[in-house]
């Protein structure tokens, strides 16, 4: 008699073995979770945690204080994405900068910035190059573009960052991780089939309700098989190549380098920063600001809530002192947050 071909949730539903963990690296992932109640569906011994994977919340609070340098004390026009502007630094965020007279520009793309700095030659224009392998190619084709039409006065703040290094540093932390489908389309297959090699196991997933009970569904039948795995529960988006002409701009006008995630410390070449040729836009140099490390709250638990040491919940502050409305870390501020995530689903 043929054995009954188990649904995802059906699966999911009735694992009895040994607890998981499995690690949501994608902040999206995180509130399509909650907003589609995949949480209720699981049994006691499936524990999903929150990782590294929003771009806001692992950039250091360095990277603040020099944004906000760049604003309030070189006076440089700072263009940025909206989720950063409220993101505290050692002593203020780019909202309180811009509350002083700072002139903060929300963007929605590295050329906008570009653009208005075409557009208003008198003024000195910063981009706050923030994000992943999903952002950091308009980035690229920006600096490229005003190098090619020779604008002066336009340069990048760069915080991009890679993910695989990051799967690395938390080796261990979890069982298993959903990889972000978005940043697998560009990068392809392969970083995450040499991490399985290495013994970190993890599943491409997509976003939709049937793609991410799939992807759980995955990850239980392999943790029961009890090898390393990984699988692209996400073909539809995601090819084995990835997206060429995507990281060919890349590594044209960027390289690796070390880089400061918070929570994590710092994680060698799992950044990337401008090629020397393209040197005249870095904003660093351009401006002469210093590298900072900066001062975090230290009753913020958002480094912890990174690395999935704990739950958003388990901050005394979340939900009292911070909240969406008066955030005081950067978890409970971008949109991809997981305390964000938390807050707006749990509380």
């Amino acid at each position: 008699m043929e054995e009954k071909k188990l649904t995802a949730r059906e699966i999911i539903e009735g694992y009895k073995g040994p607890k998981l963990r499995i690690m949501e690296v994608c902040g999206t992932h995180t509130h399509e979770i909650f907003k589609l109640g995949i949480r209720s569906l699981l049994p006691e011994n499936i524990e999903l945690i929150s990782g590294p994977g929003c771009p806001v919340c692992v950039t250091p609070v360095g990277f603040i204080d020099m944004a906000v340098e760049l604003a309030l004390d070189k006076g440089c026009v700072v263009c940025t994405f909206g989720d950063l502007i409220r993101v505290p630094g050692s002593m203020r965020s780019l909202a309180d900068a811009r509350a002083e007279g700072a002139q903060v520009k929300i963007v929605y793309t590295a050329t906008d910035a570009l653009d208005y700095a075409k557009q208003n030659p008198e003024k000195q224009v910063v981009f706050l190059s923030v994000g992943f392998e999903t952002t950091t190619p308009g980035t690229c084709l920006a600096v490229k573009k005003a190098k090619e039409e020779g604008v002066q006065n336009f340069s990048v703040l760069t915080a991009n960052k890679t993910m695989p290094k990051a799967y690395q540093a938390l080796k261990g932390s979890a069982d298993a991780f959903l990889y972000p489908g978005h940043v697998n389309a560009i990068t392809g297959e392969d970083d995450c089939r040499k991490l399985a090699e290495e013994g970190v196991s993890g599943v491409i997933a997509g976003f939709t309700p049937k793609e991410l009970l799939t992807a759980l569904a995955v990850v239980i039948k392999k943790c029961e098989a009890g090898e390393p795995f990984f699988v692209n529960c996400y073909p539809r988006v995601v090819t084995a190549e990835g997206n060429i002409p995507s990281k060919r701009i890349i590594d044209e006008v960027m390289e690796p380098c070390d880089s400061q995630w918070r929570g994590l410390g710092t994680i060698p070449m799992s950044g990337l920063k401008l090629r020397d040729e393209f040197s005249e836009y870095d904003a660093v140099n351009k401006h002469g600001i210093e590298v900072t490390e900066g001062t975090p709250n230290p009753a913020c638990r958002c480094g912890e809530v990174l690395q999935g040491k704990c739950k958003p919940e388990d901050c005394p502050l979340f939900g009292k002192v911070c909240t969406p409305q008066h955030p005081v870390g950067a978890c409970m501020v971008s949109n991809e947050g997981s305390c964000s995530a938390y807050y707006q689903y749990k509380m």
